[in-house]
C-alpha cells in the first residue's frame, strides 16, 4: 500500500488512468538493473528513479572524467576520478531516498551478469551500454534468463531504440537484427570517444527508454518492442522498423534446444 508521502510525490502520475495507485505500487515493487551509466544511462536513471521505481541496480565499472561532461548528466565537475556507479547511486538517492538504489563498480561481464540476473529476480535491465560485444551478452544472458530488456545507443546525431520482452517464447533477439561478427577482435570504431556525439540526443533517447521501461514495468504497450526506433536529432525524425524473427540466430536457437 502507498504511503501518504508516495500518494503526495508521485500524484501527478497517479493521476493518469494508465498508471493509478495500481500502477504505482508496481514500479514501487519493481527492481531493476542499469547497465552503463554514460550519456543514456544518466536520463535513463534518473528518470526510473524519479518515477519511484523500488529498486535500481547500477552497474558501471568507469570514473569520471572531464570529457563525460558534456553529455553525462548525472555528474558534476568535483565527480572527476570518481567511481560513475557510486556517484550515481549518490544522486538518484539524493533525488528520491524512498527508492534504494545499489551500486557495482564493474563492467558487466557474462558470468557475473549470468549470476546476478538468476539470484535475484529483476523485472527489467535497461542496456545503456556503447560496447556492441557487451550489448551481446547483456542480450544472451536476458534472453536465457527471460528478462526484458530495453536497449539503446546513439552515434553522432542518431540514435536507435528497441526493445524485447523475452518472457514471451517466441520473441526475437538483438542479435537476429545485428549478428555477432568480429566485434571482439576489430578496433572498437564507433563509440562516443571516436566519432563524437550530440549530447540532446542521448538525453532524448535516454529518456525515450525510461518511457519504454516504465511501460513495460507497468504493463502498457511498448511501441518500441521487436521495432527498432531510428532517431535523427539533425532533422527531429523518427522512422520505424518491424524486427522478424531469424531462424538461423544462434541465441534464439540455443534458447530453443534448451526448451525441447
Amino acid at each position: 500500500m502507498l504511503s501518504r508521502k508516495q500518494l503526495q510525490r508521485y500524484s501527478r502520475q497517479i493521476m493518469l488512468p494508465q498508471v493509478g495507485e495500481e500502477g504505482q505500487q508496481k514500479l514501487a515493487d519493481a527492481r531493476v538493473m542499469v547497465i552503463g551509466l554514460g550519456g543514456l544511462g544518466s536520463p535513463a536513471a534518473l528518470y526510473l528513479a524519479a518515477a519511484g521505481v523500488g529498486e535500481l541496480h547500477l552497474v558501471d565499472g568507469d570514473r569520471v572524467e572531464i570529457s563525460n561532461l558534456q553529455r553525462q548528466v548525472l555528474y558534476k565537475t568535483n565527480h572527476r576520478e570518481k567511481d560513475k556507479a557510486l556517484v550515481a547511486a549518490q544522486q538518484l538517492t539524493a533525488a528520491n531516498p524512498e527508492i534504494r538504489v545499489q551500486a557495482h563498480c564493474r563492467m558487466a561481464d557474462e558470468d557475473w551478469l549470468a549470476v546476478q540476473l538468476a539470484e535475484q529476480t529483476f523485472d527489467l535491465v535497461v542496456d545503456c551500454t556503447d560496447n556492441l560485444a557487451i550489448r551481446h551478452v547483456i542480450n544472451r544472458v536476458c534472453y536465457e534468463s527471460s528478462i526484458p530488456v530495453v536497449m539503446a545507443s546513439v552515434r553522432g546525431f542518431s540514435g536507435q531504440l528497441i526493445s524485447f520482452d523475452f518472457r514471451a517464447g517466441a520473441s526475437p533477439c538483438y542479435a537476429c537484427l545485428f549478428p555477432r561478427g568480429d566485434e571482439d577482435t576489430r578496433p572498437e570504431a564507433e563509440n562516443c570517444s571516436t566519432v563524437g556525439v550530440i549530447g540532446p540526443a542521448l538525453g532524448v533517447v535516454g529518456s525515450m527508454q525510461a518511457l519504454e521501461a516504465l511501460k513495460l514495468l507497468l504493463g502498457l504497450p511498448v511501441s518500441s518492442l521487436n521495432r527498432l526506433q531510428l532517431f535523427e536529432a539533425a532533422s527531429l525524425e523518427w522512422r520505424s522498423l518491424t524486427l522478424p524473427g531469424n531462424n538461423a540466430c544462434p541465441v534464439c536457437a540455443k534458447a530453443l534446444q534448451k526448451t525441447e
